[in-house]
């Protein structure tokens, strides 16, 4: 049987966007096609992105359809919003960005990018997870051009206070954008966390939709002071910010799911809250067994991801014995599994190297229960007493 507890990697597909695919599949029409069957296939986008602005946009609000641009992930969305920022505007040459020591390696090369260019990129740490406040308000001053922080640290769940990162941006600097990399609280938490960036990067594949479709939400702010300039460019798609043939299969499953997150929110936030406390509770009773819980000091953290130390059993070696087991976790962030280094989040977080690369991490979806966390506690239980320990 298959325990599936790697959510924050990916999600399997939902039933809502499943049919969404099997009906927009025989449209191969290019929405830029001005025949029926291009026309067809522009609606099913501007479907979708109707229902993305909903969720950033108070309850009756309106908005504009070039707040969102659809991409093909996460990753672009967060390359599109740092160097697409830094380089909207001759006079930001050189000038200053803020970016979080743990951010997403997409986020994290794209600031060392800028620093390559001249920028002058500075990282806040984050210990226990999340932004040491006293050294980022430090660091602010009237030359900064860019904030990138991300909501929910994907490899321990820590959430950023954003509100408060982009207000102390704002006060120093009126027009500086903030950035915040949403992928992994999208749908998850509720949209007011980042209601105050002026981008937000969002991603298909962690909320039951395909992988290879994202998108970036701009707000009126930043649109009306084109605060982004296009990182590729061709021929004009998604208002000139993200050309190419839009993925309008991906597209539309993206809207079908965030659709159906929306419906059942609070049944899933309850669900996920429950799966976090009874998962807390089985491992916090492994101690004995090396078993120790990386939990953030951040006033809230995200429910559906627990990241757990098993001292003594490297990850990589703990990972396939869980997958010999049927259940699947990770060590971290899938995008940076096959890195050999060391975890920067785990790192800011207080643990060792040893602990860091002990580590691994639980993530839940709506289609988890309690027996997949019996049978995840088992097979570390099993895994502590049978695996060879590190020398």
């Amino acid at each position: 049987m298959i325990h599936y507890l790697d959510n924050s990697a990916t999600t399997p597909l939902c039933d809502a966007a499943k049919v969404k695919i099997n009906k927009v599949i025989e449209n191969y029409g290019n929405p830029s096609s001005l025949h029926e069957l291009g026309v067809r296939a522009q609606t099913e986008i501007e479907n979708a992105r109707k229902t993305l602005l909903s969720v950033f946009l108070p309850a009756g609000a309106r908005g504009s359809s070039e707040q969102i641009v659809f991409t093909s992930g996460g990753t672009e969305a967060n390359n599109i919003a740092l160097v697409g920022t830094a380089t909207s505007k001759p006079r930001n040459n050189g000038k200053k960005i803020i970016v979080g020591e743990t951010e997403h390696s997409s986020v994290y090369a794209s600031a060392e990018h800028l620093r390559s260019l001249g920028y002058n990129v500075v990282y806040i740490p984050s210990p226990r997870g999340v932004w040491d406040m006293d050294k980022y308000i430090k660091e602010l001053t009237p030359d900064t051009i860019l904030v990138s922080a991300m909501l929910v640290n994907n490899e321990v769940g820590a959430v950023n206070d954003i509100s408060a990162i982009a207000r102390s941006a704002k006060e120093v600097n009126p027009d500086v954008t903030v950035h915040c990399d949403a992928v992994q609280g999208f749908m998850r938490l509720p949209s007011k966390l980042f209601s105050e960036a002026d981008l937000v990067s969002v991603s298909a594949h962690k909320i039951g939709a395909p992988k290879g479709t994202g998108a970036l939400y701009l707000s009126p702010n930043a649109i009306k002071r084109r605060a982004v300039s296009p990182v590729v460019y061709g021929g004009g798609q998604e208002h000139g910010l993200r050309s190419g043939t839009e993925n309008v299969i991906g597209i539309a499953a993206f809207g079908a799911a965030v659709e159906y997150y929306k419906s059942n929110f609070a049944a899933f936030s309850k669900k996920f809250d429950e799966l976090h406390s009874y998962a807390t509770e089985k491992f916090s009773g492994l101690k004995t067994l090396g078993v120790v819980l990386n939990i953030p000091q951040s006033r809230i953290h995200a429910n559906h991801i627990l990241s757990v130390t098993v001292n003594g059993i490297r990850s990589e070696t703990l990972l396939h014995f869980l997958s010999s087991e049927g259940v699947y976790v990770s060590s971290g962030s899938a995008c940076s599994s096959n890195s050999n280094v060391k975890s920067r989040t785990l790192k800011s977080f207080g643990l060792s190297d040893d602990e860091a690369d002990s580590t691994v991490r639980f993530s839940f979806g709506p289609q988890n229960e309690k027996d997949d966390i019996d049978a995840a506690a088992e097979a570390v239980i099993k895994a502590a007493k049978t695996l060879s320990r590190k020398r």
